[in-house]
């Protein structure tokens, strides 16, 4: 039987999404940031593929524990780089040094 990751990032068309396109939009999903169409969508694909449904609660779970754990102080010039790393990352050019 294949992993869990080979099972999310196969191709599924039949749903309008596939599992891969639903890993790229789950942070969204989850923030409620998604138009109605593309939640439609998503949540289609989610009643068809139970492996994207347990990959959606395991991350719901993890930002759980995740909400959970103590605050560290962050200096504002690392809190600065971090995110302008991760910007960077999501727009896929590469960071800087």
């Amino acid at each position: 039987m294949p992993d869990l990751l080979t099972r999310l990032f196969r191709r599924r068309r039949d749903h309008g999404l596939t599992c891969r396109e639903l890993v790229e939009l789950v942070t969204d999903y989850l923030e409620d940031a998604l138009s109605s169409a593309e939640r439609a969508r998503f949540e289609s694909h989610l009643g068809a593929c139970e492996d994207c449904a347990t990959y959606v609660r395991q991350m719901r779970e993890t930002l759980v524990v995740l909400g959970q754990l103590p605050g560290e102080t962050v200096s504002a010039r690392a809190e600065a780089q971090l995110r302008a790393t991760f910007r960077e990352w999501k727009a896929g050019s590469a960071p800087h040094s």
